[in-house]
C-alpha cells in the first residue's frame, strides 16, 4: 500500500518529484499542440473560424468530443467522487451514453439540416429571437463561471503538484495563455484538431495508468470488494445514497445529461462541423463507446486509488496523485502533459462556443451587414474577455465549493432543465409555440433564483435535504407545465416554425426502411444496438 505522495526534491536532476526529462516532455507537448493548432486554423470567414468549414468525419468528430468532454468535472470530477463514494458517479455516464443515442437518432438531424452556427439559433427558427437571447445568455455564463474557469481550476491544481509554490492564479493565466495561442488565431478547425491528437494521448496515457494501478495492488483491492459486495463496486444505490440514489439516475441525470451531450454548445457545435448527418451521428455514437471506457480508465483507478492512497485530504487531487507516484520518469511527464492539455482541450472549446455565440447570436443581430472578417475579429475580442473573467474567477471555486464535480451539478441542476423542456417540447410537439417557450424557460429560472436565494438566507433550499438529483424534474416538470398551459392559450405556431423542425413519424419510417438496404456495418442503428448492448452488460456486472 502506498501511504502518502511521495515527493522527491533531492538532487539537481529532480524537481518537485519529477525529472528534468518529464518538465523537457511537458514543455515539447505544449509547444507541439500550439504549433498543431496554427497549422490547422482557418479564420477567413466565419463559416471556417467557427465550424472548421462544416466538412469533418466521424473519427475526427468522436475524438474532438471525448477530448472536449473529458473537462474538469470528469477527469477530476469524477476520478475524485470515486475516491470519495466509489463507482455510483459512472451513472452520469452510463445514462449519458443512452441519451447519446437519443440525440444521435432524433434531434441531431435537425441542428444539421437546418444549417445553424449555435443552439440557441435553432430556438429562434422553432420559436422566436426571446428564446435564442435567453438560451444564448444563460449557455454563455454556464460557459465562463462554470466550464471554463473550472478547467483552468482543474489544471492549475494539477501543476501545482510540480510547482507547489505557485499561486491558482498565477498558473490559471498560464494556462489562459497557452490554449489562447491557437484557439484564438484558429477557431475551431484548430480547437478540433487538436482535441484529436489530445483525446488519443489521454486515451492512451489512461490504459497505461490504469495498468500500472492494476498491478500495483489496486486489482487485488478491487477483487476484494466485489468478493464481499462492497456497495463501492455497486452501480444502483439506495434512495438514501449521498451519491446517485437510484431514483435519481431514472429522472435526474437523463435531463442533465441530454442539456450536456444535446444542448451544449461546446460540444455540439464540434458534431455542428460534420460534412453529413451519418457522419454527425457516427462521431457522437464513437464518443459514446469512448465514455464507458471511463469506467475502467478514470473512476475504477479512483476506487483503487482508496487503497493506495488512503485518507487524501483532497479527493479531487487523486488522478494527479496516481499519476505522480505509480508511473516511472519521462511517463509521468507525459500523462501530466496530456491530462493538462484535456483540461485545456475542454477550455480551447469552450471559447471557441463562446465566441460563436456571442458573434452569431447577439453581435450580429446588432450588425446584420458587417463583413466575415469583422465577425472573425468580434470572436476573437470575445474569446479574450472570457479567458479574463475566468482567470479571475478560477481561485474562488476551491474557496466556495467543496469539489469540482459539486460545484458543476449543483449549478446545472437548476439551469439545464428549462432549456431541455424547451427543446423536448419544440421538436416533439407541433403546438409549443413561441410565447409558451419563452414563459417556460423564465419561469423555471425564477424557480432556481429562487431556491438560491432561500438557499443563501435560511441554509436550507426549498427542496428540502432532498439530493438535486431529484430536484432536477420539478425543475423540468414545472418550466414543461408551463409551456404546455400557454402554448394552449395562446396561438398556434405558423408553419414555417414546425415544417423540417419538428419530428415526424413518417419521414422515420421512411428512413428505417432506406437503412434496411444499407449492410450492418454502415446502418447507425446497428452501432447504436451494439452500444446499448455493451452498456447494459456494464450495468448487470456492477449491480
Amino acid at each position: 500500500m502506498i501511504t502518502a505522495l511521495n515527493i522527491i526534491t533531492d538532487g539537481p536532476s529532480w524537481v518537485n518529484g519529477l525529472s528534468w526529462a518529464d518538465i523537457f516532455i511537458i514543455v515539447i507537448y505544449f509547444i507541439f499542440i500550439v504549433f498543431l493548432g496554427v497549422k490547422y486554423s482557418k479564420s477567413k470567414d466565419e463559416k471556417s473560424y467557427f465550424l472548421a468549414g462544416r466538412g469533418m468525419t466521424w473519427p475526427v468528430i468522436g475524438f474532438s468530443l471525448f477530448a472536449a468532454s473529458i473537462s474538469s468535472s470528469t477527469l477530476i470530477g469524477q476520478a475524485g467522487d470515486a475516491y470519495s463514494t466509489g463507482i455510483a458517479v459512472f451513472n452520469y455516464n452510463f445514462i449519458s451514453v443512452v441519451v447519446m443515442i437519443f440525440f444521435a437518432w432524433f434531434i441531431l438531424p435537425f441542428y444539421i439540416k437546418s444549417k445553424i452556427f449555435t443552439i440557441p439559433e435553432f430556438l429562434e427558427k422553432r420559436f422566436n429571437a426571446a428564446s435564442r437571447y435567453y438560451f444564448s445568455a444563460i449557455t454563455i455564463i454556464v460557459n465562463i463561471f462554470l466550464d471554463a474557469a473550472g478547467s483552468l481550476y482543474a489544471a492549475a491544481m494539477v501543476m501545482k503538484l510540480v510547482f507547489p509554490e505557485a499561486s491558482i492564479f498565477t498558473l490559471s493565466v498560464i494556462f489562459a495563455i497557452v490554449v489562447a495561442a491557437y484557439t484564438i488565431p484558429g477557431g475551431l478547425s484548430a480547437a478540433i484538431r487538436v482535441d484529436l491528437m489530445q483525446g488519443i494521448f489521454l486515451l492512451v496515457g489512461s490504459v497505461v495508468l490504469t495498468f500500472y494501478a492494476t498491478f500495483n495492488g489496486g486489482a487485488e483491492y478491487v477483487k476484494q470488494l466485489l468478493s464481499d459486495g462492497d456497495k463501492l463496486m455497486e452501480l444502483v444505490r439506495p434512495m438514501d445514497d449521498a451519491s446517485v440514489p437510484w431514483l435519481g439516475m431514472i429522472v435526474g441525470i437523463p435531463i442533465l445529461g441530454l442539456f450536456f451531450w444535446g444542448n451544449n454548445q461546446q460540444l455540439v457545435q464540434r458534431v455542428l462541423t460534420a460534412k453529413s448527418i451519418d457522419e454527425g451521428r457516427k462521431g457522437v455514437l464513437l464518443v459514446g463507446l469512448l465514455t464507458l471506457l471511463t469506467l475502467f480508465l478514470i473512476i475504477i483507478p479512483g476506487v483503487m486509488a482508496i487503497d493506495l492512497f488512503p485518507g487524501l485530504p483532497k479527493p479531487d487531487m487523486v488522478y494527479p496523485h496516481l499519476i505522480m507516484n505509480l508511473l516511472p520518469n519521462v511517463l509521468i511527464g507525459f500523462m501530466l502533459a496530456a491530462m493538462v492539455a484535456a483540461l485545456t482541450s475542454s477550455l480551447s472549446g469552450l471559447l471557441n462556443s463562446v465566441a460563436t455565440l456571442f458573434t452569431m447570436d447577439f453581435y450580429n443581430k446588432i450588425n446584420p451587414q458587417s463583413s466575415s472578417k469583422t465577425k472573425v475579429r468580434v470572436g476573437k475580442m470575445a474569446s479574450i474577455t472570457v479567458l479574463i473573467i475566468a482567470v479571475f474567477w478560477a481561485p474562488q471555486i476551491g474557496k466556495q465549493f467543496g469539489t469540482l464535480l459539486k460545484y458543476y451539478q449543483e449549478m446545472l441542476s437548476m439551469m439545464a432543465p428549462p432549456i431541455v423542456a424547451a427543446f423536448i417540447l419544440g421538436i416533439f410537439w407541433k403546438r409549443t409555440n413561441a410565447t409558451g417557450a419563452f414563459s417556460g424557460l423564465i419561469a423555471g429560472i425564477i424557480l432556481g433564483v429562487a431556491n438560491i436565494i432561500a438557499t443563501v438566507n435560511t441554509g436550507h433550499s426549498i427542496f428540502g435535504e432532498m439530493h438535486f438529483l431529484l430536484t432536477v424534474p420539478f425543475y423540468f416538470v414545472w418550466s414543461m407545465l408551463v409551456m404546455i398551459v400557454v402554448s394552449l392559450l395562446t396561438k398556434k405556431p405558423p408553419l414555417e416554425k414546425t415544417d423540417q423542425l419538428t419530428f415526424s413519424m413518417q419521414e422515420f419510417k421512411e428512413e428505417t426502411l432506406r437503412l434496411k438496404e444499407q449492410s450492418l456495418l454502415k446502418n447507425y442503428r446497428f452501432w447504436s444496438y451494439l452500444l446499448l448492448a455493451f452498456s447494459f452488460i456494464i450495468l448487470i456486472l456492477f449491480w
